[in-house]
């Protein structure tokens, strides 16, 4: 049994074992192999997770147990699968696909929640203003406090990057282009009434982390001073990143089913033939009286009728329904966290200063600067085109 299960491992790793001078393209190839198989299980865990849910939502809080046992069962049974050809081969060309579409969303993700975060504390603001006039200033200073801090460690980042990063040309062109797009898309965002600062300056640390994640992939020890050691910081930050962005996925998909349960009635618009809307809860003003509440057109009120009761379950049974989203995007990420972890399934290593072979940073490699290079920019576009689309087509509802 053991026998078998190394034999497993190494599939496809002989061709590293028997020279001295790629023992560590060797170790990489292997550790490689002991990434693939629980983040291959878990991409099709969830997969089936999202196609279960979809038809009945109940099952995704259902057998728990269960479903940890048969996880780990395969598991075990994945340890006497053969790399080649299901991991090394079929795999591998999966997750890349998967981890960049994955990319695609967390960007989307990420600049959503900058724009909701400026929007939560401008609505906070106005609603301390509307209980005691200039009592929501503290909000509008925090605004600007976190911007200016966010653009300070942006400013700080790109100084140490030009100060430990830049000894070859290669290092230089991409810190200067991030330095470029950070300017790029404030003037943009300055120019026009779209966007905010708050989210500017978000996006502006958020590439900037990116370009250092680039630079130190450098498989080239001259300019990259971190090869050879571990990128903790940049691992704690990677991961912090992706659970905002599944915190805020699951919170976007699964909110309204918490801001308008079964049982609590739903504020409406005044009016003789007025209809229950989920969409006109009052928010913005939850503490004022109803009196006051009414000057914006919206009060609650204290009837409740079977239509009242109907929506609430179609809401309920909506934000159910949105949880095999929410499987989805689990299995990208265990599509991203195999690409990640492995250097996008590369086997590769860099030369040091002594011009030795080194690879004992399997994340290190020119595949895998070459693809946060990608996302970096991919985040800047699709910023900008948040801020050019309304005014390129005024007539259409960007909202």
């Amino acid at each position: 049994m053991g026998k078998q299960m190394y034999k497993s491992f190494i599939d496809g790793c002989e061709s590293y074992k028997d020279d001295e001078s790629k023992h560590d393209l060797y170790v990489q190839c292997v550790s490689n192999a002991g990434v693939y198989r629980p983040t291959f299980l878990s991409t099709i865990f969830f997969l089936c997770s999202a196609i279960a849910t979809k038809s009945n939502p109940l099952l995704n809080r259902q057998a728990w147990p269960a479903k940890y046992g048969v996880f780990f069962f395969l598991l075990a049974i994945t340890l006497f699968i053969p790399n080649h050809p299901i991991f090394d081969s079929i795999y591998i060309h999966i997750f890349r696909i998967l981890a960049m579409c994955f990319i695609v969303i967390q960007q989307v993700i990420l600049i959503d929640v900058g724009y909701n975060w400026n929007e939560s504390w401008v609505d906070k603001s106005n609603q301390c203003d509307s209980v005691e006039w200039g009592s929501g200033s503290k909000w509008l200073k925090a605004i600007i406090a976190a911007c200016v801090a966010m653009y300070s460690l942006s400013i700080f980042g790109i100084a140490l990057l030009y100060k430990h990063f830049t000894g070859c040309s290669s290092n230089s062109t991409i810190i200067t282009f991030t330095w470029i797009g950070i300017l790029i898309i404030t003037g943009i965002q300055l120019s026009g009434a779209e966007g905010s600062l708050l989210t500017s300056s978000m996006i502006s640390l958020y590439i900037t982390y990116l370009a250092y994640s680039i630079v130190s992939k450098n498989p080239n020890g001259i300019c990259n001073p971190t090869l050879g050691h571990d990128d903790v910081w940049g691992n704690i930050f990677g991961m912090f990143l992706t659970i905002v962005s599944l915190a805020w996925t699951g919170w976007s998909w699964t909110a309204e089913d918490r801001l308008n349960p079964q049982g609590v009635q739903a504020a409406r618009p005044v009016g003789p033939n007025s209809r229950p809307n989920p969409d006109n809860l009052n928010l913005d003003t939850p503490f004022l009286d109803a009196e006051d509440q009414a000057v914006s057109g919206i009060v609650l009120e204290s009837e409740e009728t079977d239509d009242d009761f109907d929506l609430s379950s179609s809401n309920n049974q909506r934000g159910s329904n949105s949880l095999w989203k929410l499987n989805i995007v689990l299995a990208l990420i265990s599509c991203w966290v195999a690409a990640s972890l492995t250097g996008w399934g590369c086997i590769q290593g860099g030369f040091d200063e002594d011009g030795i072979h080194t690879a004992a940073n399997p994340q290190v490699g020119l595949m895998n600067m070459t693809m946060i290079g990608v996302s970096q920019w991919l985040a800047i576009i699709l910023y900008c085109w948040t801020l050019l689309a309304p005014r390129i087509f005024p007539d259409r509802d960007f909202s």
